[in-house]
């Protein structure tokens, strides 16, 4: 005789779903995640409670001890102008007296960004391309998410659209004639703070802001349109990946040939010159271009989603 046992666990699946064994089954299961969800979301909220029970007084005491350190720092920071401080140490001094020598540029600041330091200048550079590349990144994100849209949104972001080449079309006029004569200006200053900056006040950074803001006015004056028939994206990728890998093959070049008592076989011209002061100049000239592209290139991206 067969086990009645045996004969239960090999029952027949339709007799089970007849007897609603099946149905039960799948309740108790139902039932069974239900619970752990529910013992899952209790547990995170208790743990959620209490690190909000705990987290404004630690806030509270970090940003005492942070505060009490800034004082601290304050206190024991030594008068300025005095002449035995940390600051005025052999490094300072030899800014002071060998600058000139060693770079070429009367302008001492010019020779420690572009010279002494120039590895940092790089990074800064480095970082302000990344930057516009991160958010270039995330705007191609949402043009992805736009092919994606319902009928409703496309037709209001192609009324966003129109409306925007209607302003395009309706420029202030006034804005137009001022910009038409100003914007040149702004970028031969900017030009000229770029060239000059190892002689005297100014440099890539400075020079490049100026003529960044002289293009966003043209932008503003006329239109991107008519912007992007001498700046583009295509132009945006070439000036700032040319600019940023020539820095880096002259600073490169510079650093492995150009220690102490090693010459670079780079001139250094007749100091105050325009052509003077080795890399300096062209390192200037690429640090303007990055920094230009970079302001205008964000100007774009967040007023147009794109460049």
């Amino acid at each position: 005789m067969s086990d009645p046992k045996n004969h239960e666990n090999h029952k027949n699946p339709f007799v089970a779903w007849v007897n609603g064994e099946t149905f039960r089954k799948e309740e108790e299961k139902k039932a069974a995640e239900k619970k752990k969800k529910v013992k899952k979301e209790v547990d995170i909220s208790v743990h959620h409670d209490r690190f909000h029970k705990i987290y404004k007084p630690v806030c509270v005491v970090l940003c005492c001890a942070f505060i009490a350190l800034l004082i601290f720092v304050c206190i024991k920071t030594p008068p300025f102008g005095i002449t035995d401080a940390p600051t005025n140490n052999e490094v300072a001094q030899k800014y002071i007296e060998e600058g000139l020598e060693d770079t070429g540029a009367t302008n001492i600041v010019a020779g420690m960004i572009l010279d002494y330091r120039a590895f940092d200048t790089l990074g800064e550079s480095s970082v302000l391309f990344t930057a516009v590349m991160a958010v270039i990144i995330l705007l191609k994100k949402d043009e992805d998410r736009k092919k994606e849209m319902t009928e409703k949104q496309k037709q209001i972001e192609a009324r966003q659209q129109k409306e925007e080449e209607l302003n395009d079309r309706h420029r202030d006029v006034i804005l137009k004639k001022t910009s038409g004569i100003i914007a040149p200006f702004i970028l031969m200053f900017g030009i000229y703070v770029v060239l000059n900056g190892h002689i005297s006040p100014g440099g890539g950074f400075s020079g490049g802001a100026i003529i960044g803001a002289g293009l966003i006015l043209i932008s503003q004056a006329f239109g991107s349109k008519q912007t992007k028939k001498f700046f583009n994206f295509k132009v945006f990728t070439i000036i700032t990946s040319g600019a940023l890998l020539s820095y880096a093959a002259l600073k490169t070049y510079s650093f492995y040939t150009g220690s102490h008592h090693m010459e670079t076989g780079v001139p250094h011209g007749i100091p105050g010159a325009i052509l003077s002061s080795g890399f300096i100049l062209p390192l200037n000239i690429f640090v303007g271009l990055i920094v230009a592209c970079t302001m205008f290139g964000f100007y774009s991206l967040f007023s147009k989603g794109e460049i």
